[in-house]
């Protein structure tokens, strides 16, 4: 099985993330994408606990949720598929905390490794226009994926405004003291494989660099010409290299 788990950008979900990939990863593995908590169906916390607050403890949150959901249909072990700091973060902390329920992890745009960026994306103007912006700078080329930039603008504005929605996109900036501290590299023991687009505008390649020399078990991939949105720019060869590193 591989779990696919979704990006952190405001009104982000799994159908819309993995929506120009999952067509050919569902024909070489048995797929599932889950709504991280705080997004999409994960929006409203359990009446009787508040949001966590940091990027480790979000981090943390979403693995203990995918473990729940691998022990509610019985999965010993799986693969992983993290993308950026919701989902990259997710695997990286699950690995660390559970490494034998998984094989092999692939994560993209450094998984939420590098600085917090310096104002909240999207809420800070939550406005359409404000939300075609943050999502253009994730492609490489806006001119390459009018389209569907236009029809995730749509989608992503409205969930974005659910009620809840903001409240959860807050609490995952909030890194002060006091709050757990990030997962320590040494403890991500699984095979891990980082992709890098390399004309990410949201983060540097050497993010990626970086996350790579502190994993015992890691190496890069920088796919040319694409953004952060490696998935939607370079499709073929995104999952070209998915399939070669879970499946070697």
């Amino acid at each position: 099985m591989l779990v696919l788990l979704h990006g952190g950008g405001p009104g982000v979900d799994a159908a819309g993330n993995w929506r120009t990939v999952l067509p050919r990863l569902a024909e070489r593995f048995e797929c599932v994408t889950p709504d991280l908590l705080g997004f999409g169906t994960q929006i409203g916390p359990a009446p009787d606990r508040e949001w966590p607050h940091g990027p480790a403890a979000w981090a943390q949150e979403r693995a203990d949720q995918i473990l729940r959901l691998l022990d509610s249909q019985g999965r010993r072990q799986v693969h992983l598929l993290g993308n950026s700091a919701a989902g990259g973060a997710a695997a990286l902390a699950l690995i660390a905390s559970a490494p034998e329920r998984v094989d092999r992890a692939v994560v993209m745009g450094g998984a939420g490794t590098g600085p917090l960026p310096a104002r909240v994306p999207f809420y800070d103007e939550p406005t359409r226009d404000s939300m075609r912006a943050t999502l253009g700078r994730l492609v490489a080329d806006e001119k390459d994926h009018l389209e569907l930039l236009a029809q995730l603008t749509d989608i992503r504005y409205e969930q974005a405004l659910r009620p809840g929605a903001e409240a959860a996109f807050r609490a995952m900036f909030d890194a002060g003291p006091g709050h757990p501290a990030p997962v320590d590299p040494a403890a991500v023991t699984r095979p891990v494989l980082a992709l890098h687009g390399e004309r990410d505008r949201v983060a540097p390649t050497d993010v990626s660099e970086r996350l790579v020399a502190a994993l015992p078990q890691a190496r890069l991939e920088v796919v040319a010409g694409a953004g952060h949105w490696i998935h939607v720019d370079r499709p073929d060869e995104f999952c070209d290299n998915v399939e070669r590193f879970l499946l070697s």
